[in-house]
């Protein structure tokens, strides 16, 4: 429906710029323009220009080799059988919003992806009942409403419940990746440990620009000096004491020697992408380690200490998903709930995220995502698939099963796009 509205814009004189990764979007286009080669500092050149016949044949394309099948997302080789033993989150009489007096049950231990068209009562059904009621059930509180519905049962299946969304993952300027995985903390030990830092005993925490010690105070540790202004947006100015660095100069003295003997500061640290500082600590496989999940979640190209306020939406909510993949403890099965998290993702990304929701169930976690994305979809263990239609005409369920199950039913729009990729 939305390509039609693009097209019928385009012949009656306008001229219509989409940025898009979706493969059906790209194959009704006039003109491709492909960015790339990869992402962050590995990217920002004009790969191709041309339509789509051409890109399918270009040999630097990343997406011209994916959108050809040269580069594909394969279907997986077993999908894990729902059978006697298979645990559930059971909703009974789901009616908020759209939904009409609806039953559904989420197996436990395995990918399921909620589908339908915008609209069906995917995000009322996951977000507002499953998650509300669960984390009352497992917390004892919670301060959302709960959506409408007669009894959820199950939750003695699970540990915990975790709504990996797209919010920011920090509220402030000092928030970056490496401090919200905790990489940073192994970071400033090491740096502690050198023979500079323990003949000045200095601490760890003396290289922390969130504490008075090491950091500039100037700036506080930001390497940026804000001026307000009365009428008119503030000002963000390069810190003229430490010129950016964040650092005193004691501590900006003191270096690490990485790989091939490279040496950097604290300051030089942080300006590395997670590529880049993945190689260079490679003599401290501890830093390594921990900087790895980053790069598994398709995040190598993020500075170290990138703002959190610049990550997108998808960015963050990466971020979030390599500190779960960090942090899981052994023998807590945790319920993980994913709401579109392909948005803003190319074919290359969704690869890495599958790999990554993989590994969270191979630890004994439960992965439910809402998804349109067809690739995601066709590597579900389960589908649960509202509909038919959206609104007043939604909510109910429309086919429940493996993909080759749903492609089976005839009222299953998701069924019939899907059937394409099988």
């Amino acid at each position: 429906k939305l390509i039609n509205i693009m097209k019928s814009l385009r012949d009656i004189g306008n001229t219509v710029l989409v940025v898009e990764h979706d493969s059906d979007m790209m194959r009704e286009a006039d003109c491709i323009v492909d960015v790339g080669p990869l992402a962050g500092e590995n990217g920002g050149e004009i790969i191709f220009i041309g339509d789509y016949e051409k890109i399918l044949k270009d040999k630097n394309s990343l997406t011209g080799k994916y959108l050809s099948g040269r580069m594909k997302i394969n279907i997986p080789l077993h999908r894990k059988p729902v059978n006697k033993e298979t645990k559930f989150i059971d909703i009974r009489g789901a009616r908020e919003n759209n939904l009409k007096d609806i039953n559904a049950a989420i197996p436990l231990n395995m990918f399921t992806v909620i589908t339908g068209v915008s609209g069906s009562g995917k995000s009322t059904l996951i977000n507002d009942i499953l998650y509300g009621g669960l984390k009352k059930k497992l917390e004892g509180s919670y301060n959302e409403r709960i959506g409408d519905h007669d009894h959820l049962y199950g939750s003695e299946n699970i540990d915990a419940v975790e709504l990996v969304d797209q919010s920011a993952i920090g509220k402030t300027s000092r928030s970056n990746p490496v401090t919200y995985i905790k990489a940073f903390d192994v970071i400033r030990e090491t740096f502690a440990k050198t023979l500079a830092a323990e003949r000045k005993n200095l601490s760890a925490g003396y290289f922390s620009f969130n504490v008075p010690g090491g950091r500039c105070e100037t700036c506080e540790g930001t390497g940026q000096i804000k001026i307000e202004m009365q009428f008119m947006a503030d000002i963000v100015l390069e810190c003229e004491v430490c010129r950016g660095k964040r650092y005193k100069q004691e501590a900006l003295d003191i270096t690490l020697k990485g790989t091939n003997n490279v040496q950097k500061n604290i300051s030089e640290v942080l300006e590395m992408t997670v590529n880049e500082a993945i190689t260079f600590f490679k003599p401290f496989p501890k830093v390594s380690k921990k900087l790895k999940v980053l790069d598994d979640v398709g995040l190598g190209y993020l500075r170290l200490g990138q703002s959190g306020a610049t990550l997108s939406g998808g960015e963050s909510q990466r971020v979030k998903l390599a500190y779960n993949l960090t942090f899981q403890e052994k023998g807590v099965n945790t319920l993980f709930i994913f709401d579109e998290p392909t948005t803003g993702l190319h074919f290359h990304d969704v690869a890495k995220l599958l790999k990554a929701f993989d590994e969270l169930i191979k630890k004994g976690n439960s992965v439910v995502v809402i998804e349109h994305n067809l690739d995601v979809i066709k590597c579900a263990d389960y589908i649960i698939d509202l509909g038919p239609e959206s609104g007043d005409e939604g909510g109910e369920v429309v086919a429940m099963g493996t993909p080759e199950e749903v492609v089976k039913v005839s009222r299953s729009y998701t069924g019939k796009f899907l059937n394409k990729m099988l």
